[in-house]
Protein backbone atom coordinates (compact mmCIF):
# COMPACT_ATOMS: atom_id res chain seq x y z
CA UNK A 1 0.00 0.00 0.00
CA UNK A 2 2.72 2.42 1.00
CA UNK A 3 4.83 1.57 -2.05
CA UNK A 4 1.89 2.24 -4.35
CA UNK A 5 1.24 5.54 -2.63
CA UNK A 6 4.87 6.50 -2.97
CA UNK A 7 5.00 5.48 -6.61
CA UNK A 8 2.05 7.66 -7.60
CA UNK A 9 3.66 10.99 -6.63
CA UNK A 10 6.87 9.86 -8.35
CA UNK A 11 4.95 9.13 -11.54
CA UNK A 12 3.06 12.41 -11.41
CA UNK A 13 6.26 14.29 -10.68
CA UNK A 14 7.97 12.66 -13.66
CA UNK A 15 5.05 13.64 -15.93
CA UNK A 16 5.40 17.28 -14.87
CA UNK A 17 9.03 17.80 -13.84
CA UNK A 18 10.98 17.17 -17.05
CA UNK A 19 14.24 18.95 -16.23
CA UNK A 20 17.53 17.23 -16.98
CA UNK A 21 20.30 17.89 -14.46
CA UNK A 22 23.03 17.05 -16.98
CA UNK A 23 23.45 17.62 -20.69
CA UNK A 24 22.25 14.44 -22.50
CA UNK A 25 24.47 12.25 -24.62
CA UNK A 26 24.08 12.40 -28.40
CA UNK A 27 21.70 9.43 -28.73
CA UNK A 28 19.23 10.81 -26.18
CA UNK A 29 19.61 14.34 -27.51
CA UNK A 30 18.79 13.20 -31.06
CA UNK A 31 15.74 11.39 -29.66
CA UNK A 32 14.46 14.60 -28.04
CA UNK A 33 15.14 16.54 -31.24
CA UNK A 34 13.24 13.91 -33.27
CA UNK A 35 10.20 14.26 -30.98
CA UNK A 36 10.27 18.05 -31.38
CA UNK A 37 10.53 17.84 -35.19
CA UNK A 38 7.71 15.26 -35.36
CA UNK A 39 5.59 17.51 -33.12
CA UNK A 40 6.14 20.41 -35.49
CA UNK A 41 5.05 18.31 -38.48
CA UNK A 42 1.87 17.22 -36.67
CA UNK A 43 1.06 20.80 -35.65
CA UNK A 44 1.29 22.04 -39.23
CA UNK A 45 -0.82 19.06 -40.29
CA UNK A 46 -3.48 20.31 -37.85
CA UNK A 47 -3.23 23.85 -39.23
CA UNK A 48 -3.21 23.05 -42.93
CA UNK A 49 -5.90 20.34 -43.03
CA UNK A 50 -8.58 23.06 -42.81
CA UNK A 51 -7.40 24.51 -46.12
CA UNK A 52 -7.27 21.12 -47.85
CA UNK A 53 -11.02 20.66 -47.23
CA UNK A 54 -11.88 24.37 -47.39
CA UNK A 55 -14.47 23.96 -50.15
CA UNK A 56 -16.38 21.38 -48.13
CA UNK A 57 -16.21 23.50 -44.96
CA UNK A 58 -17.46 26.58 -46.85
CA UNK A 59 -20.34 24.60 -48.34
CA UNK A 60 -21.29 22.82 -45.11
CA UNK A 61 -21.52 26.01 -43.03
CA UNK A 62 -22.73 28.31 -45.82
CA UNK A 63 -19.65 30.51 -45.51
CA UNK A 64 -18.61 33.04 -48.09
CA UNK A 65 -15.02 33.04 -49.24
CA UNK A 66 -14.53 36.35 -47.44
CA UNK A 67 -15.71 34.78 -44.16
CA UNK A 68 -13.29 31.88 -44.60
CA UNK A 69 -10.42 34.28 -45.30
CA UNK A 70 -11.22 36.31 -42.20
CA UNK A 71 -11.39 33.12 -40.18
CA UNK A 72 -7.74 32.60 -41.14
CA UNK A 73 -6.94 36.25 -40.34
CA UNK A 74 -8.51 35.98 -36.87
CA UNK A 75 -6.76 32.66 -36.24
CA UNK A 76 -3.35 34.09 -37.11
CA UNK A 77 -3.99 37.22 -35.04
CA UNK A 78 -4.89 35.09 -32.01
CA UNK A 79 -1.83 32.92 -32.66
CA UNK A 80 0.35 36.04 -32.82
CA UNK A 81 -0.55 37.13 -29.31
CA UNK A 82 -0.32 33.54 -28.07
CA UNK A 83 3.30 33.63 -29.25
CA UNK A 84 3.95 36.43 -26.77
CA UNK A 85 2.48 34.28 -24.00
CA UNK A 86 4.97 31.59 -25.04
CA UNK A 87 7.74 33.88 -23.78
CA UNK A 88 6.83 32.45 -20.36
CA UNK A 89 8.63 29.28 -21.47
CA UNK A 90 11.81 30.89 -20.15
CA UNK A 91 10.27 30.65 -16.66
CA UNK A 92 7.93 27.66 -16.92
CA UNK A 93 10.04 25.54 -19.25
CA UNK A 94 9.38 24.42 -22.81
CA UNK A 95 8.55 20.71 -22.63
CA UNK A 96 5.27 20.94 -20.72
CA UNK A 97 3.97 23.63 -23.07
CA UNK A 98 4.64 21.27 -25.97
CA UNK A 99 3.38 18.06 -24.35
CA UNK A 100 0.12 19.31 -22.88
CA UNK A 101 -0.39 21.74 -25.73
CA UNK A 102 -0.50 18.71 -28.06
CA UNK A 103 -3.25 17.21 -25.91
CA UNK A 104 -5.35 20.39 -26.01
CA UNK A 105 -4.76 20.88 -29.75
CA UNK A 106 -5.77 17.28 -30.52
CA UNK A 107 -8.99 17.58 -28.53
CA UNK A 108 -9.88 20.90 -30.18
CA UNK A 109 -9.37 19.48 -33.67
CA UNK A 110 -11.48 16.42 -32.86
CA UNK A 111 -14.28 18.76 -31.74
CA UNK A 112 -14.11 20.96 -34.88
CA UNK A 113 -16.25 18.74 -37.20
CA UNK A 114 -19.05 18.64 -34.61
CA UNK A 115 -19.49 22.40 -34.31
CA UNK A 116 -23.11 23.41 -35.07
CA UNK A 117 -22.41 26.74 -36.76
CA UNK A 118 -19.72 28.72 -38.55
CA UNK A 119 -19.40 30.95 -35.48
CA UNK A 120 -18.67 27.95 -33.27
CA UNK A 121 -16.20 26.66 -35.88
CA UNK A 122 -14.42 30.05 -35.83
CA UNK A 123 -14.27 30.01 -32.02
CA UNK A 124 -12.66 26.54 -31.87
CA UNK A 125 -10.34 27.33 -34.78
CA UNK A 126 -9.17 30.47 -32.95
CA UNK A 127 -8.60 28.44 -29.78
CA UNK A 128 -6.54 25.96 -31.83
CA UNK A 129 -4.42 28.81 -33.20
CA UNK A 130 -3.87 30.12 -29.66
CA UNK A 131 -2.51 26.77 -28.50
CA UNK A 132 -0.37 26.31 -31.58
CA UNK A 133 0.98 29.86 -31.34
CA UNK A 134 2.44 28.85 -27.98
CA UNK A 135 3.79 25.46 -29.08
CA UNK A 136 5.40 26.78 -32.25
CA UNK A 137 7.56 29.08 -30.13
CA UNK A 138 8.41 26.44 -27.52
CA UNK A 139 9.58 23.91 -30.14
CA UNK A 140 12.37 26.01 -31.72
CA UNK A 141 13.44 26.95 -28.19
CA UNK A 142 13.90 23.24 -27.46
CA UNK A 143 15.81 22.82 -30.73
CA UNK A 144 18.12 25.63 -29.63
CA UNK A 145 18.61 24.08 -26.19
CA UNK A 146 19.62 20.68 -27.57
CA UNK A 147 21.82 21.90 -30.46
CA UNK A 148 25.21 23.57 -29.89
CA UNK A 149 25.91 26.53 -32.15
CA UNK A 150 28.27 24.62 -34.43
CA UNK A 151 25.42 22.23 -35.35
CA UNK A 152 22.55 24.67 -34.90
CA UNK A 153 21.71 25.34 -38.57
CA UNK A 154 21.37 21.61 -39.35
CA UNK A 155 19.03 21.14 -36.39
CA UNK A 156 17.00 24.20 -37.37
CA UNK A 157 16.88 22.89 -40.94
CA UNK A 158 15.11 19.78 -39.69
CA UNK A 159 12.77 21.86 -37.51
CA UNK A 160 11.83 24.17 -40.38
CA UNK A 161 10.80 21.27 -42.62
CA UNK A 162 7.79 20.98 -40.27
CA UNK A 163 5.47 23.13 -42.40
CA UNK A 164 6.76 21.57 -45.63
CA UNK A 165 6.34 17.97 -44.48
CA UNK A 166 3.06 19.00 -42.84
CA UNK A 167 1.84 20.13 -46.27
CA UNK A 168 2.98 16.85 -47.83
CA UNK A 169 1.19 14.85 -45.11
CA UNK A 170 -2.01 16.79 -45.79
CA UNK A 171 -1.90 16.21 -49.55
CA UNK A 172 -0.90 12.57 -49.17
CA UNK A 173 -3.62 11.72 -46.64
CA UNK A 174 -6.39 13.62 -48.39
CA UNK A 175 -5.53 12.35 -51.88
CA UNK A 176 -5.52 8.79 -50.53
CA UNK A 177 -8.62 8.89 -48.32
CA UNK A 178 -10.86 11.76 -49.41
CA UNK A 179 -12.62 9.64 -52.03
CA UNK A 180 -13.98 7.33 -49.33
CA UNK A 181 -14.01 9.73 -46.37
CA UNK A 182 -15.83 12.93 -45.49
CA UNK A 183 -14.17 16.25 -44.68
CA UNK A 184 -15.06 15.60 -41.05
CA UNK A 185 -13.10 12.35 -41.19
CA UNK A 186 -10.06 14.15 -42.59
CA UNK A 187 -10.03 16.58 -39.68
CA UNK A 188 -10.49 13.73 -37.20
CA UNK A 189 -7.51 11.90 -38.70
CA UNK A 190 -5.41 14.99 -37.94
CA UNK A 191 -6.74 15.25 -34.39
CA UNK A 192 -6.00 11.58 -33.77
CA UNK A 193 -2.40 12.04 -34.96
CA UNK A 194 -1.99 14.84 -32.39
CA UNK A 195 -3.17 12.59 -29.56
CA UNK A 196 -0.76 9.84 -30.67
CA UNK A 197 2.04 12.42 -30.74
CA UNK A 198 0.97 13.60 -27.27
CA UNK A 199 1.44 10.05 -25.96
CA UNK A 200 4.95 9.85 -27.39
CA UNK A 201 5.94 13.28 -26.09
CA UNK A 202 4.40 12.60 -22.66
CA UNK A 203 6.69 9.62 -22.21
CA UNK A 204 9.77 10.70 -24.12
CA UNK A 205 10.28 14.48 -24.09
CA UNK A 206 12.57 16.16 -21.57
CA UNK A 207 14.31 19.54 -21.39
CA UNK A 208 17.43 21.09 -19.93
CA UNK A 209 17.27 22.59 -16.48
CA UNK A 210 17.33 26.42 -16.42
CA UNK A 211 20.91 26.33 -15.11
CA UNK A 212 22.00 24.42 -18.22
CA UNK A 213 19.88 26.06 -20.92
CA UNK A 214 20.68 29.60 -19.73
CA UNK A 215 24.26 29.21 -20.97
CA UNK A 216 25.71 29.42 -24.47
CA UNK A 217 26.98 26.09 -25.80
CA UNK A 218 29.16 26.44 -28.87
CA UNK A 219 30.11 22.80 -29.40
CA UNK A 220 29.38 19.43 -27.79
CA UNK A 221 32.88 19.61 -26.23
CA UNK A 222 31.55 22.37 -23.95
CA UNK A 223 29.40 19.84 -22.09
CA UNK A 224 31.67 19.36 -19.09
CA UNK A 225 32.17 23.11 -18.65
CA UNK A 226 28.44 23.86 -19.00
CA UNK A 227 27.60 21.27 -16.34
CA UNK A 228 30.30 22.52 -14.03
CA UNK A 229 29.07 26.10 -14.30
CA UNK A 230 25.46 24.92 -13.78
CA UNK A 231 26.38 23.38 -10.43
CA UNK A 232 27.52 26.77 -9.25
CA UNK A 233 24.46 28.74 -10.39
CA UNK A 234 21.88 29.82 -7.82
CA UNK A 235 18.41 29.53 -9.47
CA UNK A 236 17.19 32.44 -7.34
CA UNK A 237 19.80 34.72 -8.92
CA UNK A 238 18.87 34.07 -12.55
CA UNK A 239 18.66 37.24 -14.69
CA UNK A 240 15.29 38.96 -15.12
CA UNK A 241 13.93 41.63 -17.47
CA UNK A 242 13.80 39.30 -20.47
CA UNK A 243 11.46 41.47 -22.55
CA UNK A 244 13.55 44.57 -21.94
CA UNK A 245 16.64 42.72 -23.17
CA UNK A 246 14.93 41.43 -26.33
CA UNK A 247 13.21 44.60 -27.54
CA UNK A 248 16.22 45.67 -29.58
CA UNK A 249 16.75 46.53 -33.24
CA UNK A 250 18.92 43.47 -33.88
CA UNK A 251 16.05 41.26 -32.63
CA UNK A 252 13.01 43.12 -34.02
CA UNK A 253 14.58 43.93 -37.40
CA UNK A 254 15.50 40.35 -38.40
CA UNK A 255 12.21 38.98 -37.00
CA UNK A 256 10.21 41.40 -39.16
CA UNK A 257 12.54 40.84 -42.11
CA UNK A 258 12.03 37.06 -42.20
CA UNK A 259 8.27 37.58 -41.86
CA UNK A 260 8.05 39.66 -45.04
CA UNK A 261 10.62 37.44 -46.77
CA UNK A 262 8.21 34.51 -46.32
CA UNK A 263 5.26 36.34 -47.93
CA UNK A 264 5.66 34.30 -51.12
CA UNK A 265 5.72 31.04 -49.17
CA UNK A 266 2.53 31.86 -47.28
CA UNK A 267 0.82 33.02 -50.47
CA UNK A 268 1.64 29.69 -52.10
CA UNK A 269 0.40 27.76 -49.05
CA UNK A 270 -2.96 29.52 -49.08
CA UNK A 271 -3.55 30.36 -52.73
CA UNK A 272 -1.45 28.16 -55.02
CA UNK A 273 -4.38 26.03 -56.22
CA UNK A 274 -6.64 29.03 -56.66
CA UNK A 275 -3.98 30.98 -58.55
CA UNK A 276 -3.14 28.27 -61.06
CA UNK A 277 -6.78 27.26 -61.49
CA UNK A 278 -8.00 30.80 -62.18
CA UNK A 279 -5.05 32.08 -64.24
CA UNK A 280 -3.79 28.96 -66.04
CA UNK A 281 -6.82 26.67 -65.91
CA UNK A 282 -5.15 23.93 -63.87
CA UNK A 283 -7.19 21.30 -62.07
CA UNK A 284 -6.81 21.03 -58.30
CA UNK A 285 -4.77 17.85 -58.71
CA UNK A 286 -2.42 19.38 -61.29
CA UNK A 287 -1.88 22.53 -59.22
CA UNK A 288 -1.10 20.50 -56.08
CA UNK A 289 1.31 18.32 -58.06
CA UNK A 290 3.10 21.47 -59.23
CA UNK A 291 3.27 22.75 -55.67
CA UNK A 292 5.01 19.55 -54.59
CA UNK A 293 8.04 20.59 -56.65
CA UNK A 294 8.36 23.65 -54.40
CA UNK A 295 7.69 21.87 -51.09
CA UNK A 296 10.05 18.97 -51.79
CA UNK A 297 12.79 21.25 -53.07
CA UNK A 298 12.44 23.53 -50.07
CA UNK A 299 12.73 20.56 -47.69
CA UNK A 300 15.99 19.55 -49.34
CA UNK A 301 17.21 23.16 -49.32
CA UNK A 302 16.48 23.54 -45.60
CA UNK A 303 18.53 20.49 -44.63
CA UNK A 304 21.32 21.02 -47.17
CA UNK A 305 21.53 24.75 -46.42
CA UNK A 306 21.69 24.11 -42.70
CA UNK A 307 24.37 21.45 -43.07
CA UNK A 308 26.46 23.66 -45.39
CA UNK A 309 26.12 26.59 -42.99
CA UNK A 310 27.40 24.44 -40.11
CA UNK A 311 30.25 23.10 -42.21
CA UNK A 312 31.38 26.60 -43.24
CA UNK A 313 30.56 27.97 -39.76
CA UNK A 314 28.88 31.06 -41.27
CA UNK A 315 25.22 32.06 -41.76
CA UNK A 316 25.13 35.45 -43.44
CA UNK A 317 26.67 34.58 -46.85
CA UNK A 318 24.14 31.78 -47.34
CA UNK A 319 21.26 34.05 -46.34
CA UNK A 320 22.31 36.73 -48.81
CA UNK A 321 22.96 34.22 -51.60
CA UNK A 322 19.61 32.53 -51.06
CA UNK A 323 17.73 35.82 -50.84
CA UNK A 324 19.27 37.26 -54.01
CA UNK A 325 18.43 34.00 -55.77
CA UNK A 326 14.80 34.10 -54.64
CA UNK A 327 14.54 37.72 -55.75
CA UNK A 328 15.48 36.56 -59.24
CA UNK A 329 13.10 33.58 -59.25
CA UNK A 330 10.22 35.63 -57.83
CA UNK A 331 10.76 38.26 -60.53
CA UNK A 332 10.53 35.58 -63.21
CA UNK A 333 7.47 34.05 -61.54
CA UNK A 334 5.71 37.43 -61.46
CA UNK A 335 6.48 38.11 -65.13
CA UNK A 336 5.07 34.70 -66.16
CA UNK A 337 1.71 35.56 -64.56
CA UNK A 338 0.60 37.44 -67.66
CA UNK A 339 1.86 34.76 -70.06
CA UNK A 340 -0.95 32.16 -70.13
CA UNK A 341 0.88 29.75 -72.44
CA UNK A 342 3.72 29.09 -69.99
CA UNK A 343 4.27 25.33 -69.72
CA UNK A 344 3.88 23.18 -66.60
CA UNK A 345 7.53 22.15 -66.52
CA UNK A 346 8.69 25.75 -66.81
CA UNK A 347 6.93 26.43 -63.53
CA UNK A 348 8.20 23.13 -62.10
CA UNK A 349 11.83 24.07 -62.85
CA UNK A 350 11.28 27.55 -61.41
CA UNK A 351 9.75 26.10 -58.24
CA UNK A 352 12.58 23.59 -57.95
CA UNK A 353 15.14 26.39 -57.89
CA UNK A 354 13.07 28.82 -55.80
CA UNK A 355 12.24 26.26 -53.12
CA UNK A 356 15.86 25.19 -52.68
CA UNK A 357 17.01 28.81 -52.42
CA UNK A 358 14.30 29.67 -49.87
CA UNK A 359 15.30 26.68 -47.77
CA UNK A 360 18.98 27.61 -47.95
CA UNK A 361 18.03 31.06 -46.65
CA UNK A 362 15.67 30.09 -43.85
CA UNK A 363 17.64 27.37 -41.99
CA UNK A 364 20.79 29.52 -41.55
CA UNK A 365 18.54 32.44 -40.58
CA UNK A 366 16.93 30.46 -37.74
CA UNK A 367 20.39 29.51 -36.48
CA UNK A 368 21.67 33.08 -36.74
CA UNK A 369 18.59 34.49 -35.01
CA UNK A 370 18.86 32.18 -32.00
CA UNK A 371 22.57 32.96 -31.78
CA UNK A 372 21.79 36.69 -31.90
CA UNK A 373 19.26 36.20 -29.09
CA UNK A 374 21.80 34.17 -27.09
CA UNK A 375 24.36 36.94 -27.43
CA UNK A 376 22.00 39.33 -25.65
CA UNK A 377 20.80 36.80 -23.05
CA UNK A 378 20.71 33.00 -23.36
CA UNK A 379 18.21 32.97 -20.47
CA UNK A 380 15.74 34.91 -22.64
CA UNK A 381 15.81 32.60 -25.67
CA UNK A 382 12.09 31.78 -25.57
CA UNK A 383 11.29 35.49 -25.17
CA UNK A 384 13.28 36.31 -28.31
CA UNK A 385 11.56 33.51 -30.19
CA UNK A 386 8.20 34.78 -28.89
CA UNK A 387 8.90 38.13 -30.54
CA UNK A 388 9.75 36.32 -33.79
CA UNK A 389 6.60 34.20 -33.58
CA UNK A 390 4.45 37.25 -32.86
CA UNK A 391 5.80 39.29 -35.77
CA UNK A 392 5.59 36.31 -38.14
CA UNK A 393 1.92 35.68 -37.28
CA UNK A 394 1.09 39.39 -37.55
CA UNK A 395 2.61 39.53 -41.03
CA UNK A 396 0.66 36.42 -42.07
CA UNK A 397 -2.61 37.80 -40.66
CA UNK A 398 -2.20 41.18 -42.35
CA UNK A 399 -1.12 39.67 -45.68
CA UNK A 400 -4.04 37.21 -45.62
CA UNK A 401 -6.43 40.10 -45.11
CA UNK A 402 -4.83 42.17 -47.87
CA UNK A 403 -4.76 39.47 -50.59
CA UNK A 404 -8.52 39.72 -51.40
CA UNK A 405 -8.17 43.52 -51.48
CA UNK A 406 -5.32 43.44 -53.99
CA UNK A 407 -6.59 40.39 -55.91
CA UNK A 408 -10.28 41.34 -56.09
CA UNK A 409 -10.88 38.59 -58.63
CA UNK A 410 -10.47 35.95 -55.89
CA UNK A 411 -13.85 36.49 -54.22
CA UNK A 412 -16.17 36.24 -57.27
CA UNK A 413 -14.24 33.27 -58.69
CA UNK A 414 -14.36 31.34 -55.41
CA UNK A 415 -17.94 32.33 -54.54
CA UNK A 416 -19.51 31.91 -57.98
CA UNK A 417 -16.90 30.62 -60.43
CA UNK A 418 -17.88 26.93 -60.21
CA UNK A 419 -21.57 27.84 -60.28
CA UNK A 420 -21.15 29.96 -63.40
CA UNK A 421 -19.02 27.29 -65.13
CA UNK A 422 -21.67 24.63 -64.44
CA UNK A 423 -24.46 26.90 -65.65
CA UNK A 424 -22.46 27.73 -68.78
CA UNK A 425 -22.03 24.04 -69.60
CA UNK A 426 -25.67 23.10 -68.89
CA UNK A 427 -27.07 26.07 -70.81
CA UNK A 428 -24.75 25.71 -73.83
CA UNK A 429 -27.52 24.51 -76.24
CA UNK A 430 -29.84 27.30 -75.10
CA UNK A 431 -27.09 29.90 -75.47
CA UNK A 432 -26.41 28.73 -79.02
CA UNK A 433 -30.09 29.18 -79.89
CA UNK A 434 -30.20 32.64 -78.27
CA UNK A 435 -27.07 33.71 -80.18
CA UNK A 436 -28.71 32.65 -83.43
CA UNK A 437 -31.92 34.62 -82.70
CA UNK A 438 -30.89 37.53 -80.49
CA UNK A 439 -33.80 39.86 -81.28
CA UNK A 440 -36.45 37.21 -80.70
CA UNK A 441 -35.15 36.25 -77.27
CA UNK A 442 -34.45 39.88 -76.37
CA UNK A 443 -38.20 40.37 -76.71
CA UNK A 444 -38.91 37.37 -74.49
CA UNK A 445 -36.55 38.53 -71.75
CA UNK A 446 -38.61 41.68 -71.24
CA UNK A 447 -41.13 39.54 -69.39
CA UNK A 448 -40.89 37.15 -66.43
CA UNK A 449 -40.68 33.49 -67.62
CA UNK A 450 -44.22 32.74 -66.34
CA UNK A 451 -45.81 35.96 -67.64
CA UNK A 452 -44.91 36.10 -71.32
CA UNK A 453 -47.90 37.36 -73.37
CA UNK A 454 -49.34 34.60 -75.65
CA UNK A 455 -48.85 36.75 -78.76
CA UNK A 456 -45.16 37.26 -78.01
CA UNK A 457 -44.71 33.53 -77.37
CA UNK A 458 -46.49 32.58 -80.63
CA UNK A 459 -44.25 34.98 -82.54
CA UNK A 460 -41.14 33.40 -80.99
CA UNK A 461 -42.35 29.86 -81.75
CA UNK A 462 -43.05 30.79 -85.36
CA UNK A 463 -39.60 32.28 -85.83
CA UNK A 464 -37.46 29.78 -83.88
CA UNK A 465 -39.52 26.64 -83.51
CA UNK A 466 -41.32 25.20 -80.50
CA UNK A 467 -38.57 22.70 -79.66
CA UNK A 468 -35.87 25.39 -79.51
CA UNK A 469 -38.02 27.73 -77.45
CA UNK A 470 -38.62 24.84 -75.05
CA UNK A 471 -34.84 24.28 -74.73
CA UNK A 472 -34.35 27.94 -73.83
CA UNK A 473 -37.26 27.90 -71.38
CA UNK A 474 -35.91 24.82 -69.66
CA UNK A 475 -32.52 26.53 -69.21
CA UNK A 476 -33.97 29.58 -67.46
CA UNK A 477 -32.45 28.75 -64.01
CA UNK A 478 -28.97 28.44 -65.54
CA UNK A 479 -29.47 31.59 -67.62
CA UNK A 480 -30.51 33.46 -64.49
CA UNK A 481 -27.22 32.43 -62.81
CA UNK A 482 -25.25 33.60 -65.84
CA UNK A 483 -27.09 36.90 -65.85
CA UNK A 484 -26.56 37.46 -62.12
CA UNK A 485 -22.93 36.39 -61.79
CA UNK A 486 -21.53 35.84 -65.31
CA UNK A 487 -20.25 39.38 -65.99
CA UNK A 488 -18.63 39.61 -62.54
CA UNK A 489 -16.85 36.26 -62.95
CA UNK A 490 -15.79 37.13 -66.52
CA UNK A 491 -14.26 40.41 -65.32
CA UNK A 492 -12.47 38.55 -62.54
CA UNK A 493 -10.99 36.03 -64.97
CA UNK A 494 -9.86 38.83 -67.27
CA UNK A 495 -8.34 41.02 -64.54
CA UNK A 496 -7.01 38.20 -62.35
CA UNK A 497 -3.54 37.78 -63.92
CA UNK A 498 -2.64 41.46 -63.50
CA UNK A 499 -3.98 41.53 -59.94
CA UNK A 500 -2.03 38.42 -59.00
CA UNK A 501 1.06 39.91 -60.60
CA UNK A 502 0.69 42.95 -58.32
CA UNK A 503 0.66 40.66 -55.28
CA UNK A 504 3.76 38.78 -56.49
CA UNK A 505 5.51 42.16 -56.74
CA UNK A 506 4.55 42.78 -53.09
CA UNK A 507 6.14 39.45 -52.08
CA UNK A 508 9.24 40.45 -54.05
CA UNK A 509 9.41 43.72 -52.11
CA UNK A 510 9.32 41.66 -48.90
CA UNK A 511 12.39 39.73 -50.02
CA UNK A 512 14.23 42.97 -50.80
CA UNK A 513 13.33 44.37 -47.35
CA UNK A 514 14.77 41.23 -45.77
CA UNK A 515 18.29 41.81 -47.13
CA UNK A 516 19.34 44.74 -44.88
CA UNK A 517 18.15 42.86 -41.76
CA UNK A 518 20.87 40.25 -42.34
CA UNK A 519 23.50 42.85 -41.40
CA UNK A 520 21.89 43.34 -37.98
CA UNK A 521 22.49 39.73 -36.93
CA UNK A 522 25.39 38.14 -35.13
CA UNK A 523 27.96 36.13 -37.06
CA UNK A 524 30.96 36.21 -39.32
CA UNK A 525 30.99 36.67 -43.07
CA UNK A 526 34.30 34.86 -43.56
CA UNK A 527 34.53 31.07 -42.99
CA UNK A 528 38.22 31.50 -42.14
CA UNK A 529 37.48 34.02 -39.39
CA UNK A 530 34.66 31.79 -38.12
CA UNK A 531 37.05 28.83 -37.84
CA UNK A 532 39.50 31.02 -35.94
CA UNK A 533 36.73 32.00 -33.52
CA UNK A 534 35.84 28.33 -32.98
CA UNK A 535 39.47 27.46 -32.25
CA UNK A 536 39.82 30.38 -29.88
CA UNK A 537 36.69 29.24 -28.06
CA UNK A 538 38.02 25.66 -27.82
CA UNK A 539 41.24 26.85 -26.21
CA UNK A 540 39.33 29.06 -23.77
CA UNK A 541 37.08 26.14 -22.75
CA UNK A 542 40.08 23.87 -22.15
CA UNK A 543 41.76 26.58 -20.07
CA UNK A 544 38.65 27.13 -17.94
CA UNK A 545 38.15 23.39 -17.42
CA UNK A 546 41.78 23.08 -16.32
CA UNK A 547 41.26 25.84 -13.75
CA UNK A 548 38.13 24.12 -12.43
CA UNK A 549 40.01 20.82 -12.08
CA UNK A 550 42.78 22.57 -10.12
CA UNK A 551 40.16 23.70 -7.59
CA UNK A 552 38.89 20.15 -7.06
CA UNK A 553 40.49 18.64 -3.88
CA UNK A 554 42.81 15.73 -4.57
Amino acid sequence: MSSTTAASPDLLTRLWRRDLASYPKSSRRYGYLAIVVATTVVLYYLLYIQYAVATSIITHYGMTFTYFIWMSVVGNAVGAFASLVAGLADRWGRANLVVYGLLVAGVLVLLLPSTPSKGAFLALFSALNFVEGIILVATPALIRDFSPQLRRATAMGFWTIGPVVGSLVVTTVTSTTLGSSTWQDEIRYAGTSALIMFGLALIGLRELSPELRDQIMVSARDRALIEARARGINPEQQPTGHWRQMVRLNILGPAFGIGVYMLLYYALVGSLVLYFASVFGYTEQRANALGNWYWASMAVGLIAGGALSDRLKVRKPLMVFGCVGTIVTTTVFALLTTRPHTGYYTFALLFLIAGALAGATYAPWMAAFTETVEERSPAATATGLAIWGWLMRVVVAVSTAIVPVVVTSVTPIVDHGAQVAAAQAQAAPALAIIDAHPQTFAGLTKYPPNAIPPSVMRNAVSQVGADKVAVVQKAQPQLAILKAYGPEVADAVRNGPHEWQTWWWVTLAGQIVFLPSVFLMRGRWSPRRAREDAETHRIAVERELAKLQEKVPA
